[in-house]
């Protein structure tokens, strides 16, 4: 699967409400078959609630929350003379933005068999997260002590 050259980044548009590109990223990782407009009710319902509920800009709750998801660093499988070793890579800024953002939805997804609405989890996603608990949050904090019981291996890196 190598390739001779990275492909370019996609400019990404900013939402039209919040003109954040985060927010337009997190449309695009929520939505299901296509369907963007319900998305962006999820997105936008959500944030609207957080503001209904802690007076905040939603934004600023948005953020934190990423913040508090986004891993710095991650394990990766590596195979030398036949022993597979988990090592530990520090993660680039945009992989690690789209990945906090992965495990908020699917915290939220888990988190929907309590809530009425998939807006309601993630706003409750997003409140916990905020507040450095919740369930994007422990899965951060999991790979971390992960990558940090490995990092013996840290010298496999390449």
């Amino acid at each position: 699967m190598a390739r001779r050259h990275r492909p370019e980044k996609r400019e990404v548009i900013p939402d039209p409400r919040f003109n954040s590109v985060e927010i337009s990223h997190m449309v695009a990782i929520v939505m299901n078959h296509g369907k963007k407009s319900v998305a962006e009710q999820i997105i936008y319902g959500a944030l609207d609630d957080i503001e209904r509920v802690t007076k905040q800009d939603p934004l600023k709750v948005f953020q934190s929350a990423l913040d508090n998801a986004r891993p710095m660093v991650e394990v990766v499988s590596r195979r030398l003379g036949g022993a597979t070793y988990q090592v530990p890579i520090e993660v680039r800024s945009d992989r690690s933005i789209s990945v906090g953002m992965r495990w908020l939805r699917d915290a939220a997804r888990k988190r929907k068999k309590n809530e009425k609405t998939m807006a309601a989890a993630l706003r409750a996603e997003l409140l916990d997260a905020s507040q450095g608990r919740g369930g994007a949050v422990k899965k951060r904090e999991e790979t971390h002590r992960m990558a940090e019981s490995n990092k013996a291996f840290s010298h496999y890196r390449w």
